[in-house]
């Protein structure tokens, strides 16, 4: 009964999974994007200026984009568990509960 009204929904948006998937990953590191951030600059706060500045410009060029060029496919194959009838209500409700977790961090 349920499957009736989520199949449509998956139907309309599995040619964009690929896509929702990115999103999803980039999303992601914009709300914990600081926590990282926060660890990394306390493990290389004893460095010096510019290797420490360095450092932090390869984080953010490098490591940011192998995450989300890495991670969105690790998202992708994960929501492939979920059953196609009900993947397309996964990837909103992931969506909801990021923005619930972006409002709890306040970044809304």
């Amino acid at each position: 009964m349920i499957a009736s009204f989520t199949t449509p929904v998956s139907d309309l948006l599995a040619s964009y999974f690929n896509e929702m998937s990115l999103m999803l990953m980039a999303t992601l590191l914009v709300v914990y994007g600081d926590i990282i951030n926060k660890q990394v600059k306390r493990s290389l706060s004893g460095l010096h200026f510019i290797l420490r500045s360095g450092l932090f410009v390869l984080l953010c060029a490098f490591g940011y984009g192998a995450l989300t060029l890495y991670g969105a496919p690790l998202l992708h194959h994960i929501f492939k568990f979920v059953a196609y009838e009900y993947r397309g209500v996964a990837f909103i409700a992931a969506f909801i509960a990021l923005g619930v977790a972006a409002e709890r961090r306040r970044y809304i």
